[in-house]
């Protein structure tokens, strides 16, 4: 059996050092357990001092939020935001934490995680990360779609373009979500039209066909075993030529969650049968393999392995 090489490198952070070692600084258990007995700074320190480091970058800060909300021991944030009630930094994460966890807590939950949402936006008035949160308690909670669109727009409204929102909404109208095919894929496209040159939006499409699998994945293991042809119909190779052109190709410095991106499109140009333009992904994803969409595959890590190492020797890009 393959174990994982020690070259890859899987981990929630992707490729942000800054917020590995902060992760990695919060998880010591006599930090956590003891909530910093006997130290001379309060156990939340490592994680204010990378948001006040964030700054107004959104794409960096939403993700740097959700993964501290999901890696972190919930009493990071409650200990936070009691001891700085009126932090704005504070108030988002605990927001995102409460609504990670809310659904299953019950009605009572939910209606506290969306009122601490709310006061999040209304500490950070500029910031889309805390109606992002709302919309993922919205997704966690089945509301309709035709509700959850202006909590969307609210987001995008404080920053244009951005790739965790388009992302957000995507799930929201998948058919795994509480969409459905057409919706799903007509946002996408219409998105990735919109979308500035040197935008991530311009891989939505790619996105919203990888989420296609693996809905067909779901329904049906059988189905699965077919999907390749949705890689190489007219409309596919659209797709993949308007991520390539659009974003992949382009000077755009990289995002937040590039590494996610490109693994999507590494993913995409294999199941199309185009290795010459999987060669210089793979070159740029290097050591950062994610586990989606690859867990779409028998064996994961051999299959993303395999592909690296056998596209190296090709010509660059």
């Amino acid at each position: 059996m393959l174990r994982r090489r020690p070259s890859l490198l899987i981990r929630p952070a992707l490729d942000d050092d800054l917020l590995h070692a902060t992760l990695a600084e919060l998880r010591p258990a006599r930090q956590l357990h003891g909530l910093g007995a006997g130290t001379t700074r309060p156990v939340w320190e490592p994680a204010a001092r990378l948001l006040r480091g964030t700054g107004r970058d959104w794409d960096r800060r939403a993700h740097r939020v959700s993964v501290l909300a999901g890696q972190l021991p919930a009493v990071v944030s409650q200990r936070w935001s009691a001891d700085r009630p009126g932090d704005g930094d504070a108030l988002v994460l605990r927001a995102c934490v409460e609504t990670i966890r809310a659904p299953a807590e019950g009605h009572a939950a939910v209606r506290a995680a969306e009122r601490t949402c709310l006061r999040a936006a209304d500490t950070c008035p500029g910031d889309p990360t805390p109606w992002l949160a709302l919309l993922s308690l919205m997704h966690s909670c089945a509301v309709p779609v035709q509700d959850a669109v202006p909590v969307w727009r609210e987001a995008v409204r404080r920053a244009p373009w951005h790739r965790t929102a388009y992302h957000r909404l995507l799930g929201y109208l998948s058919p795994r979500g509480h969409g459905t095919l057409p919706e799903m894929m007509e946002f996408a496209w219409q998105a990735a039209a919109r979308a500035p040159h040197g935008s991530p939006v311009a891989l939505l499409p790619v996105a919203a066909r990888v989420e296609l699998t693996a809905h067909r994945r779901a329904a049906s293991p059988l189905d699965a075993l077919g999907t390749n042809v949705d890689w190489s119909g007219p409309r596919a190779v659209q797709e993949i030529d308007m991520a390539l052109t659009g974003w992949f190709r382009t000077a755009a410095p990289a995002h937040a969650e590039a590494v996610a991106d490109l693994n999507v499109l590494a993913f995409a140009l294999t199941r199309a049968h185009r290795p010459d333009e999987a060669a210089p992904v793979f070159r740029r994803v290097g050591r950062h393999m994610t586990r989606h969409p690859w867990d779409l595959l028998p064996d994961p890590e051999r299959t993303f392995v395999y592909w690296r190492n056998s596209l190296a020797g090709h010509r660059r890009g």
